[in-house]
């Protein structure tokens, strides 16, 4: 009997619990839009200065989340990027590797394939798609070794390549683990990751968003979250590195006249203008804004034109963000800081190059490039 009421007040008091959890939550997300913490409000701002071109080879290498209109909510950043880096001439796209991310593998290697053959049958060369993780890092078979990782090994043997990662670290950390030997061979590294901390990821910022009581939804650091143990790997390895934030897109907007110009044009990039349709839908029907922020794109325009990019150097690190307050939840971040506030309990820190902010100029020069 006396067990039976242990059992009682045990379920009574996670009740109360959950429910003071749950009126907690509604609170903070009912309170009105420009009263909410969101985007970069009231962090100290960054000292940019214009990005530079690295002495890097133009071999490239893209890893790819590629999954362009998979579903409703599954961006086409990716597709774009790809088609931006290969109609560029004075590029030598070495190899592109799919990886979990977006979608499941399978999803990724079918988009990607696709596209890749668009792209072939218009600018008359081929670009090899090798098929990568569909895990995250710390769950794969350390025997496996997938099309993707031999074909990077082979490539980092044959000479130093400039790494365009648009999802997961997943391929990079499980090919330098197997040959770390292999490390400087990576002339660069370009990575869609990384915030300040303190910095929510939404987009609605301000807008007359239709869902979660006009907020919009908030939005991961996708990339990184997806495979935390990765990003750590390679961070802790000192790679020339430049992230390309969340932050950098905010400056750009694809909106559905730039996807009725993109889709005019009858090339490959009008297929991958088709496929975003449903995402800027989503952009427009649940955050309330114009059109959608295209993250990864930026990470292929930083490639192209690093000059129309405002860049910090900082230190990175991976570890807890003690300024985000989320009930019950701190979760692990790839955190930046140009100042000389100490890290504590990071588990990986370098010092990188963050790009997080665009020119005005850059979405009309990358609409421009894309209509080809």
């Amino acid at each position: 009997m006396q067990s039976v009421r242990r059992v009682v007040k045990i379920a009574r008091v996670i009740g109360i619990g959950l429910a003071i959890l749950i009126v907690g939550l509604i609170t903070t997300l009912a309170i009105r839009v420009e009263e909410w913490r969101t985007g970069d409000q009231g962090l100290s701002p960054l000292a940019y200065t214009p990005g530079q071109a690295y002495a890097v080879p133009r071999r490239l290498w893209i890893d790819t989340d590629a999954a362009c209109g998979y579903s409703e909510r599954t961006d086409p950043d990716d597709c774009f990027a790809i088609a931006l880096l290969a109609q560029e001439s004075d590029l030598d796209v070495v190899g592109i590797s799919s990886v979990f991310g977006n979608a499941p593998r399978e999803v990724v290697d079918e988009t990607t394939n696709e596209l890749s053959d668009r792209l072939a049958a218009q600018l008359g060369r081929k670009f090899s798609v090798y098929t990568g993780s569909s895990t995250a890092f710390e769950s794969q078979p350390l025997t496996t070794r997938l099309p993707a990782h031999a074909a990077l090994i082979a490539a980092l043997e044959a000479g130093p390549l400039t790494i365009v990662a648009l999802g997961p670290l997943t391929n990079l950390a499980t090919v330098l683990l197997e040959r770390p030997d292999l490390s400087s061979r990576v002339a660069h590294l370009i990575a869609v990751m990384g915030r300040r901390p303190g910095h929510i990821f939404h987009p609605a910022e301000g807008a007359d968003a239709g869902i979660l009581f006009g907020h919009g939804p908030v939005f991961r650091d996708l990339n990184f979250m997806l495979d935390v143990p990765a990003a750590a790997r390679i961070v802790s390895m000192n790679l020339s590195m430049t992230l390309i934030p969340y932050d950098a897109a905010r400056g750009v907007e694809i909106t559905h006249n730039d996807l009725d110009r993109l889709t005019a044009s009858g090339s490959a990039i009008s297929w991958v203008a088709g496929r975003a349709r449903p995402w800027l839908r989503y952009w427009q029907e649940g955050i309330g804004r114009e059109g959608f922020y295209p993250f990864d794109l930026l990470a292929a325009a930083y490639v192209m034109v690093p000059s129309h990019f405002g860049c910090a150097r900082v230190q990175a690190w991976v570890g807890k963000d003690p300024t985000l307050f989320i009930p019950f939840w701190q979760p692990t971040a790839l955190l930046i800081t140009q100042s000389s506030d100490r890290i504590e309990n990071a588990t990986a820190s370098t010092s990188v190059s963050y790009c997080g902010k665009a020119s005005a100029e850059l979405k009309a020069l990358l609409i421009d490039r894309l209509v080809f």
